[in-house]
């Protein structure tokens, strides 16, 4: 370890911003309201609790838990102490919650007993490798952290964790087979955080509306809140409605939606009487927004909105400022690659495409994963020539703002033209009796695969199917154009809310194993 080049890793800053802000309030809304000095306190004595019941440096713990400070504290105080972190998913499933346990190899478990109690014990009865339970408030199994750190008394914080050691296997979504664990250490997880301070535009004292789950992508722009001495107000799940309240009531002045939820917002009748005058930064990403709604959306709430691109493999990648949102032609671009970030369009040969073309987007930078979890050959896949390959197919403009045509495993291969599904859906949902679309390929004998769209419809007006399929063929030609619109009331969609390719695709083809994206 080189010491003139490793800055201080997460745990490090979260206990450096819990020091510094004294009686400011870090935490409010669900679970309690906790200021910085509070915070540092509980930090400490969680670590005292774990050191008793022997968690060292290199042990696992995995996590489950609704957005709530003190949760975010024991992920902090197990991290200073070397551990490893698991985050399982809030609407991750019994089997795929026993799979990471097992996966990951995991020897403690911490739980919310207030939200996931049940689940808990089904875990926790299910594992014969668990050293320990902890829950977060009393239940009939296990330890209650919160009792235990309370009874502990005064003590002092410690960080054991060095930069090289692994911090985080956080799973994807599992929408192309089993999930992935994806690997981080602790030098990588403080780039994340310096990389959203130096990219996202963030308020100077930020309030940031934790909505999405903290113990996944929501969860990167709590470290950066407390660094610049603001605070985390936390949402119990996503309703439109309380939303809109707590944005109003707690002054919230940034928060991070997925597509989905921004479109229930607009929806929600409550929208125009809200106080949003507080709001400065409204992060959406994870899918493509539709263009339309995203209009409506500057309309309606102003010029607050700012896109994010990344994946759990590497995050951030590029941003869409506010700015950039005055610019329609920008409407369909990812943003601009983050100041520590080197982004290359490849083929698949990994050489470099002509200026203008689609190529794979290849990325380098310090917050980039350092591998799957037990998997080394899609390790080596994944990063071969040093490059982390996102899968994602896209063109750049003359400025450098990438545009993202689809991901590669969901291009459709049609009469043996490429199709890409999402310029498709872009299309699709401009027109104004559609909410939502997806657009895959299907079997078909004559094309090899057929273009289908599956489409929500928006309002009480009923789209027209062959007027859609018309504005396809006119936007991108007969290629492109649907051979068949369904209509559904809603489009299924992963844990992190992108619209779920696999399970829509499994009801045409028999061979459900069979991955065209």
């Amino acid at each position: 370890m080189d010491n003139r080049t490793d800055g201080p890793i997460s745990a490090a800053l979260a206990l450096r911003a819990l020091a510094r802000w004294g009686d400011r309030v870090a935490f409010d809304g669900h679970g309690g309201r906790f200021t910085y000095r509070q915070g540092h306190a509980m930090v400490a004595r969680m670590q005292a609790v774990m050191d008793r019941a022997g968690m060292k440096r290199g042990d696992s713990i995995a996590v489950l838990h609704a957005n709530r400070g003190d949760a975010w504290m024991a992920s902090t105080a197990a991290g200073a102490l070397g551990l490893r972190t698991t985050p399982l998913h809030p609407r991750g499933s019994l089997e795929d919650h026993r799979f990471v346990l097992e996966d990951a190899e995991i020897d403690y478990l911490l739980v919310d007993a207030d939200s996931y109690a049940e689940r808990c014990g089904e875990l926790a009865a299910g594992s014969e490798r668990l050293k320990q339970v902890f829950t977060l408030g009393p239940a009939p199994f296990g330890q209650d952290l919160l009792k235990a750190a309370e009874d502990i008394g005064e003590s002092s914080s410690i960080v054991v964790a060095q930069p090289d050691d692994l911090a985080w296997i956080a799973y994807t979504g599992g929408t192309t087979g089993k999930p992935k664990g994806v690997m981080r250490n602790h030098r990588a997880l403080g780039a994340i955080a310096q990389g959203v301070l130096a990219n996202f535009e963030w308020p100077e004292t930020p309030v940031y509306l934790a909505v999405a789950p903290n113990s996944h992508v929501g969860g990167t722009k709590v470290l950066p809140t407390l660094i610049q001495g603001g605070r985390v107000h936390c949402a119990h799940g996503f309703d439109p409605g309380r939303v809109l309240d707590s944005i109003g009531r707690a002054r919230v002045s940034v928060t991070l939606l997925v597509p989905t939820m921004v479109y229930l917002l607009l929806d929600d009748p409550g929208l125009d009487k809200a106080d949003l005058s507080s709001l400065e930064l409204l992060l959406y990403g994870a899918s493509p927004m539709s263009p339309s709604r995203l209009r409506e959306g500057l309309d309606r709430v102003g010029p607050v909105f700012s896109q994010l691109y990344g994946q759990t493999e590497g995050y951030p990648i590029s941003v869409l400022r506010r700015s950039d949102h005055q610019d329609s032609g920008l409407f369909a671009s990812c943003g601009h690659p983050c100041s520590s970030v080197t982004v290359a369009l490849m083929d698949d040969d990994d050489a470099p495409v002509p200026a203008g073309e689609v190529g794979e987007i290849c990325v380098r930078a310090p917050h980039v994963m350092g591998g799957y979890w037990k998997r080394e050959e899609e390790t080596a896949a994944t990063l071969a020539n040093g490059w982390l390959h996102t899968g994602d197919m896209a063109h750049a403009d003359d400025r450098g703002y990438l545009h993202i045509v689809d991901r590669k495993k969901d291009m459709i291969i049609s009469g043996g033209f490429n199709v890409y599904p999402r310029e498709i859906e872009d299309i699709l949902s401009a027109d104004p009796t559609v909410r939502m679309a997806a657009v895959i390929g299907v079997p078909d004998e004559k094309w090899g695969e057929a273009v289908k769209a599956i489409v929500v419809p928006r309002g009480d007006v009923a789209p027209n199917p062959a007027a859609l399929i018309r504005r396809v063929r006119e936007a991108k030609g007969a290629v492109h154009a649907p051979k068949s619109i369904e209509f559904a009331e809603e489009i299924p969609l992963t844990p992190i809310g992108k619209p779920d390719k696999k399970a829509l695709r499994a009801t045409y083809w028999q061979d459900r194993d069979r991955q065209v994206g």
